[in-house]
């Protein structure tokens, strides 16, 4: 039997790209995304199954997980891939708009786990695979929801792999820089106040300074084929940077003390 993986956020960008390299490595695919109606690429490939998942609907969860189990027998990775960004001066955002960020990238993404850990049990083994990012180990401004989430999914994966263990599943974190992807476009949530004027130099710099780090991004598929490793390589190795760009950034994080590496990233939006 072939193994199965179950993918969140695969409409676009990485999600989609990881599905394709799954399925062209023979996998079977479970491709979740909140409007599968919309989907047309995905949908022709043999051993992919598109279905509705939207992680803020418990509901659509166990359904899809319960649809790929029915499909294919068994799931062997969880990829929880869909998030967002929302950047901006914190005083800008609205609380609902605070709930949205943390119930999609970190509620939504612990009722998924929680939801296929009881299948994982059961088989004895399985495979989660969580992507963060180099803004859950560094920070920039005006990204402290962002930031936040990304960090609390990096004390999760590290923690609930001791959980795992228990019945021989593995917990992964994938960190990419950079990706270019759209996710400046309709995955980024930018809040701007402009009625307060003391943020609006720091909003100003940063925002300019955004195009330069796309420059070198890394395309989705180079950071689909970290996916596939981390999923494939069989060790209990925890986190795969990804990409040249985001080796570099926590080298450098490595190698400085707060204050210099504060420094540099002030200099590099010019603040």
């Amino acid at each position: 039997m072939n193994n199965t993986i179950l993918i969140t956020g695969a409409s676009s960008g990485l999600g989609k790209e990881t599905a394709k390299r799954f399925q062209s490595q023979g996998w079977n695919v479970v491709a979740t995304m909140r409007n599968p109606e919309n989907e047309t690429e995905l949908t022709g490939l043999d051993n992919t199954f598109v279905t509705k998942l939207d992680v803020l609907d418990l509901d659509s969860i166990h359904n899809a997980i319960d649809q790929g189990i029915r499909k294919f027998g068994k799931i062997d990775v969880l990829v929880n891939n869909a998030g967002y960004g929302a950047y901006g001066p914190l005083e800008s955002f609205s609380r609902d708009k605070i709930v949205r960020q943390f119930n999609t990238n970190v509620i939504g993404l612990l009722d998924v786990t929680q939801a296929i850990l009881p299948h994982f049990r059961k088989n004895q083994s399985g495979t989660i695979i969580n992507i963060s990012s180099i803004g859950g180990k560094i920070t920039f401004p005006l990204g402290a929801l962002y930031h936040g989430t990304k960090f609390a999914v990096e004390g999760i994966s590290e923690s609930l792999r001791y959980e795992a263990a228990q019945f021989n599943g593995k917990v992964k974190i994938v960190e990419p820089a950079a990706i270019a992807t759209d996710f400046g476009g309709r995955s980024l949530d930018f809040q701007n106040d402009e009625s307060l004027p003391e943020y609006q130099p720091l909003v100003h710099k940063v925002m300019a300074a955004f195009p330069a780090l796309y420059e070198n991004a890394s395309s989705a598929a180079s950071i689909a084929d970290v996916v596939y490793r981390a999923a494939t390589d069989g060790t209990d190795q925890l986190r795969y940077t990804a990409g040249e760009d985001a080796a570099s950034i926590v080298a450098s994080r490595k190698q400085q003390d707060d204050a210099n590496f504060f420094g540099s990233i002030k200099a590099l939006f010019g603040i």
